[in-house]
């Protein structure tokens, strides 16, 4: 299975804003995705309430773990939006 290991860009980490945008994206991807902070027990992405028990912060890095056809592609879109902070998009 394809994984990738990205830093949470946004200061705040996944919680709040960013983890629901975060959970938007992982729901409207055609592959699961687990999410886990280095060491620890994946969750389920398009869970709200598992990624933000995940506390996941700023800086914190996390693994991106996708199974299934366009697993890479979907992984790359989700590690490119957790690496910026979106806390200060609009």
């Amino acid at each position: 299975m394809p994984e990738r290991t990205v830093a949470v860009g946004s200061s705040v980490g996944l919680h709040a804003r960013p983890a629901a945008i975060f959970v938007q994206a992982a729901a409207a991807l055609p592959v699961k995705v687990t999410v886990a902070k280095v060491g620890g027990k994946p969750v389920d992405a398009r869970s709200i309430l598992s990624v933000l028990a995940l506390d996941a912060r700023g800086g914190d890095q996390i693994v991106l773990v996708a199974e299934g056809d366009g697993a890479d592609e979907a992984l790359d879109t989700l590690a490119e939006l957790v690496g910026r902070d979106l806390d200060k998009e609009e």
